[in-house]
């Protein structure tokens, strides 16, 4: 074959080829591109979760951060149920459900399986855990640890710096520390694993929405 029939030939190959994996790819990762796609049923609830992050937060609420954190726990299955319990958008547990509706009034009717109580308990309970953070962290560090909490407890982190035997352990020097204390080691890759997926991997996909960290 001629050296440009050749490479006709090949340019071909390479065009079909493409288009093929195209078509392999679910619709909405054409779209979204990258691979790592908002799922399309999170949409629905965008401007619920931009009100309500603004409403039990504040105006300068990271609301991408809430949706990576949605994202995470239940990608965005209303009526999503973990293997422990954990129910609903937001994963609570029915005690923190119940715990969570004596820190705010709106939540008293304790519904995980409802968007709208699921989302203000999500952001709500950040929120708690967040000014409950080092104050002299900067933001993205308080909001760390915070997800910590969320998804392991608060109190295990206070122990684990308390452990450190500083007197203001950076938020690595307590990562460090993650099962000196009363955690059991075997959790902590989880718990670790917990916000450097939510702040630095699903994050960024969600910068539209809202403020991020």
């Amino acid at each position: 074959m001629p050296p440009a029939l050749k490479d006709l030939a090949l340019a071909v190959l390479a065009v079909i080829a493409c288009a093929l994996l195209a078509c392999s790819l679910p619709a909405q990762a054409q779209v979204q591109g990258g691979g790592n796609p908002v799922p399309q049923q999170a949409q629905q609830y965008r401007a619920l979760l931009v009100r309500t992050a603004h409403a039990a937060w504040g105006l300068d609420a990271p609301v991408a951060v809430f949706a990576a954190q949605v994202h995470q726990e239940s990608a965005w299955r209303h009526d999503a149920v973990s293997r422990v319990g954990a129910q609903g958008l937001a994963q609570f547990m029915p005690a923190t459900a119940k715990w969570i509706a004596g820190i705010d009034p709106a939540l008293a009717a304790q519904q995980p399986y409802n968007p709208a109580w699921a989302l203000r308990a999500l952001v709500t309970y950040d929120r708690w855990l967040y000014v409950r953070t080092p104050a002299h962290y900067a933001p993205k560090d308080r909001m760390w640890v915070a997800l910590r909490g969320y998804n392991g407890g608060l109190g295990h982190w206070q122990a684990e710096a308390a452990s450190t035997g500083l007197a203001q352990p950076t938020r690595a020097q307590v990562d460090t520390a993650c099962g000196r204390a009363r955690r059991a080691a075997v959790h902590c890759p989880e718990n670790l694993g917990y916000p450097q997926r939510i702040l630095l991997v699903i994050q960024p996909r969600y910068l539209q929405w809202g403020l991020g960290l």
